[in-house]
């Protein structure tokens, strides 16, 4: 593993597989999963997810619930992918996440100048996508 930046770890309740696929399609990059039967364990299903990754310009961690882990559920907690890529592709990864998930707040010019929204997806996950207004000029 490398990285220097925290890297969310969602425990998903049996969904970890669908979650990873569905993300790799809004953001591209490598889905890798072990389950719980490759990594020995006996506290879930054999084909559940222990240890799932999405590794590309979204970085993801993933597994299913064992017998005593509680599911992930957020209030009050946004990723952020503000400025993480052109915003073409930001606006693109908003629709994305928007066509199975549900619009908070629409992707959206603030008084500011700069671009942001927020979307809740299928798996709970609620994004917060944008980018600065002056980005505009050189790539839209």
């Amino acid at each position: 593993m490398d990285g220097t930046a925290p890297t969310p770890y969602l425990l998903l309740p049996g969904t970890a597989r669908t979650a990873l696929a569905r993300w790799q399609q809004v953001f591209g990059g490598e889905v890798r999963t072990t389950s719980y039967q490759d990594a020995g364990r006996d506290d879930g299903p054999p084909q559940a997810v222990a240890h799932g990754e999405l590794v590309g310009s979204v970085r993801l961690f993933a597994a299913d619930t064992g017998r005593d882990d509680a599911p992930f559920a957020a209030s009050g907690l946004l990723l952020a992918l503000l400025g993480t890529a052109d915003p073409g592709v930001l606006r693109r990864w908003f629709t994305d996440l928007a066509t199975d998930g549900t619009v908070v707040d629409d992707l959206q010019e603030r008084p500011w100048g700069d671009w942001d929204g927020t979307v809740r997806d299928t798996f709970g996950v609620t994004w917060l996508i944008g980018f600065e207004g002056s980005a505009l000029d050189t790539t839209d």
